[in-house]
């Protein structure tokens, strides 16, 4: 039986994820900033102490470490010349360098099991989002950095890859538009929509359907896919 580990476990993508491989399965290790159910580790990874920590106990735990999915993220946006230092480390702390030390970590892991690694960018990680400038920085990061990787462990046989998604119907979502969304949250979702290329029949992207890429991904039949940012935006990004 093989183990995957999932950062963000208690978010909506990361609880999608874990019924995904428990459902195919798979061992199932989470990591939260918050215990929940389906977290087996709460840790902050913006220390870089506690990713090495939470990825040795999960290999520890059933002996090998087969994949890792990086479902942890933050979102931030206004004008750009009124961001504040502390949003801008906290963003670029829990997208990007969470995300590399866990990674760094899970390597020699992945290594002995020739595994694999999908991290969670996003559209804007392909395009940039306006008024979502350090938000979109860090996404291009976490993009560049799945196609610097893939190259750096191919020859160890681990894959690594991203899964671009537009926005997703979870409670993150909600937070956005109740924090960002003034005194009409609805009117602010709605803006969202209004961005798809299908007019009246945009809909959000739902967890499960961010979780079915993620597993293909993981699965042997996605054996010659390493070094790829695939989106999953209804087409949002396509008219780059």
């Amino acid at each position: 039986m093989k183990t995957v580990l999932i950062t963000g476990a208690a978010g909506g993508v990361g609880q999608s994820v874990a019924r995904r491989f428990t459902a195919g399965g798979w061992r199932v290790i989470g990591t939260d900033l918050v215990a929940a159910d389906g977290v087996d580790f709460v840790a902050d990874l913006t220390d870089v102490a506690e990713c090495r920590r939470v990825v040795a106990e999960a290999a520890a735990l059933h002996g090998a470490l087969d994949g890792v999915v990086l479902a942890a993220g933050v979102w931030t946006e206004g004008d750009s010349s009124l961001t504040t230092e502390a949003e801008y480390d906290r963003c670029f702390d829990v997208n990007v360098k969470a995300a590399y030390f866990t990674i760094s970590a899970a390597i020699p892991h992945l290594i002995a099991t020739s595994g694999w690694v999908t991290a969670l960018s996003s559209d804007a990680g392909v395009q940039g989002n306006s008024g979502a400038a350090v938000y979109s920085a860090t996404k291009g990061a976490v993009s560049n950095l799945v196609r610097a990787l893939s190259h750096e462990l191919a020859p160890q046989g681990v894959r690594v890859n991203a899964v671009c998604p537009g926005d997703i119907d979870t409670p993150m979502l909600a937070g956005q538009a109740r924090d960002f969304g003034g005194d009409d949250p609805q009117a602010y979702l709605e803006t969202l929509l209004a961005t798809y290329p299908q007019g009246d029949r945009a809909r959000f992207i739902s967890p499960d359907e961010v979780a079915a890429l993620i597993w293909f991904l993981g699965q042997p039949e996605a054996a010659p896919i390493t070094g790829a940012n695939l989106s999953i935006d209804f087409g949002l990004s396509a008219g780059i």
